[in-house]
């Protein structure tokens, strides 16, 4: 089968960065190119350097055998090829028919834009590739699986048959990503050829008609994906053998760190998306919450850490109130947050590494005299903390925005971990993240846990959730369905408390 796309002795380099060292990859028409490796391999720039986005420093581009050079997106978008990025390119106030012309708007009559015929274009794609978007709905209005269709529906408009989708699945649902992976079959069937990034491997034994592995900017390797294991591709990822399983004795769970009752809360709209809910964490052990999301889990983590306010009920730690307190009194009560958010809620991104790393903890000697930083002692502190939980940079005044997700998250695992701490708050914490920063994340949750210090756990990945916890709490539509002994769980119990139906048993609570 002819390759529809080849990439020949691809280097990049940036300011201390080798970032792609002479790669070679080819996509052939009608298949799905995987293409795996850690954050930081290189996939992304890669990929970036095919859509015009950066100019490579070597190497050769072959659209159809036949060479060519791509200067900026529209010289991509020529020769049809299309990306659909992990970071989405949406504008959220105006509507998904006003975002998919951006660029490239038809006129009636010479002067007014003919929203109509780009409205039944979209409708058609839709109805084509099974799409199912309204396009007169708001960016703002859509959850992240339909926004990410808008995504797919702008590069089909323009005509790709060269897809490129980076971490596609990174911000999805198990139920969003069983619904992309039919979108995608059909791409397929209708004879486009797709470059599919990412670093997680269940998914790319799934669907991958080829895979090709990066690490540290150099390609390692192909594999059939009927030659290849999931552990195997870890290898393959990271260098070295990694544990797909987390390993961790039985908890010895205290007296409890945090109790919950009866919490209402409120999302931004004022929509009662909490309802009644009652727990508590006990110092040693993980409490893991499961959902599909969208059911209050984010608002009630928003709650615990002073993100939103309650409605109503009680937030006690070790005895102490802190129902509506400010995010600086939860954190100095001895509360780490890993956010679900990183970019949002976990980082400063223009700001530089080493001042991301004292951001709970600037004002305090040895960071702070009176008004005045310390400088000395903030580098000292993030190179330490560098070093200690391997955040992957060429300095420690690089701005945190130039990181890839997985070192982003180890930055802000590496500030909230190096405090004090009696609980931890983890909502999605390997969201994004290749295997080696799973097994890293995984184990300093479970080095914290043995510590002593509570840990809750807010994931929609129920293999996290069943590898982490001591005891699983399950929400659906705002409350607490049931709360299970891990070892007692199984994905069908919880996946039927997920769907908001109550077991004919339920398992006794511990």
């Amino acid at each position: 089968m002819a390759n529809v796309l080849e990439l020949q002795g691809i280097t990049k380099r940036f300011p201390g960065v080798l970032a792609n060292d002479k790669i070679d990859i080819a996509l052939r028409e009608g298949k799905i190119l995987a293409l795996l490796g850690e954050n930081g391999a290189g996939k992304s720039t890669l990929m970036n350097i095919l859509y015009g986005l950066y100019k490579p420093d070597e190497g050769k581009i072959f659209v159809r055998g036949k060479e060519v050079e791509i200067h900026g997106p529209n010289d991509a978008i020529a020769q049809g090829i299309g990306m659909v990025h992990q970071h989405f390119m949406l504008v959220p106030v105006m509507t998904v028919t006003e975002n998919v012309m951006l660029g490239v708007e038809p006129t009636k009559n010479g002067l007014f834009l003919d929203k109509e015929k780009v409205a039944q274009r979209i409708h058609d794609i839709s109805n084509q590739y099974g799409l199912e978007v309204d396009p007169y709905a708001y960016i703002k209005d859509l959850p992240v699986g339909i926004q990410q269709r808008v995504e797919i529906i702008k590069v089909l408009y323009r005509n790709a048959d060269i897809l490129i989708l980076d971490e596609p699945t990174a911000v999805l649902t198990p139920q969003e990503v069983e619904g992309l992976f039919k979108i995608i079959n059909t791409l397929i069937k209708a004879g486009k050829s797709i470059i599919f990034i990412t670093h997680k491997l269940k998914e790319v034994l799934a669907i991958a008609d080829d895979i090709s592995v990066l690490r540290l900017g150099r390609m390692v390797g192909s594999i059939e994906p009927k030659k290849a294991t999931p552990e195997k591709l870890a290898s393959m990822m990271v260098g070295r053998d990694v544990s797909l399983v987390v390993q961790k004795q039985a908890s010895k769970p205290k007296e409890a760190v945090l109790k919950v009752e009866k919490l209402f809360v409120r999302d931004e709209r004022q929509n009662l998306t909490v309802q009644g809910v009652s727990f508590e964490v006990r110092k040693g052990e993980v409490l893991g919450v499961a959902g599909v999301q969208g059911n209050g889990q984010t608002e009630l983590v928003y709650a615990l850490t002073g993100l939103l306010p309650s409605e109503s009920g009680l937030i006690e730690m070790q005895g102490k109130t802190l129902h509506n307190a400010t995010p600086r009194q939860i954190l100095e009560s001895g509360v780490a947050h890993i956010p679900e958010d990183r970019q949002r809620h976990g980082l400063i991104l223009s700001f530089p590494i080493h001042d991301n790393m004292v951001l709970c903890t600037y004002y305090k000697e040895p960071f702070a005299h009176g008004v005045s930083l310390q400088e000395k002692p903030i580098y000292s502190n993030a190179e330490a903390l560098v070093k200690q939980f391997d955040v992957r940079t060429p300095n420690i005044y690089v701005n945190a925005g130039t990181l890839s997700g997985g070192n982003q998250q180890k930055v802000i695992v590496a500030r909230e971990f190096s405090r004090p701490i009696e609980l931890l708050i983890a909502s999605q914490p390997t969201r994004g993240l290749d295997v080696g920063s799973i097994e890293y994340i995984h184990k300093q949750i479970i080095k914290k846990r043995d510590e002593g210090t509570g840990v809750l756990v807010v994931s929609s990945e129920l293999d996290e959730i069943l590898a982490l916890s001591d005891r699983i709490a399950v929400m659906y539509k705002g409350q607490i369905m049931d709360v299970l002994d891990a070892k007692k769980a199984t994905k069908e119990d919880l996946g039927l408390l997920m769907a908001g139906i109550h077991l004919s048993a339920p398992a006794k609570k511990k």
